[in-house]
């Protein structure tokens, strides 16, 4: 298995730990900075006009792909590390296996 193998195996592993561990907070926490910097702008109580629900739509969808992007990175760099440090099979010993 080669180093760029063991690197996109590592990414999808994150991406899959993200869809069970990440992507439901990620939503609350951006949604929630969004709804905070669209007071910050608009003032409070917040109406919900176009714009304030178009910011906190934005912030939800920055807070999950910006968190599921670290995720995948981290998995990558997990995935490089572990290809890098475990020695990959040699070729002869695939051949005796296959006589």
């Amino acid at each position: 298995m080669s180093r760029k193998t063991s690197t996109l195996i590592g990414a999808g592993a994150g991406l899959a730990l993200y869809l069970f561990a990440g992507l439901l907070p990620s939503m609350y926490y951006g949604g929630f900075a969004g709804v905070l910097l669209a007071g910050g702008i608009f003032g409070t109580p917040l109406q919900p006009t176009l714009l304030v629900r178009g910011l906190i739509y934005f912030s939800t969808a920055m807070g999950v792909v910006g968190v599921g992007s670290l995720f995948a990175v981290g998995g990558a760099a997990a995935g490089a590390a572990v290809g890098a440090l475990v020695p990959a099979p040699k070729k002869e010993a695939e051949a005796k296996v296959k006589a």
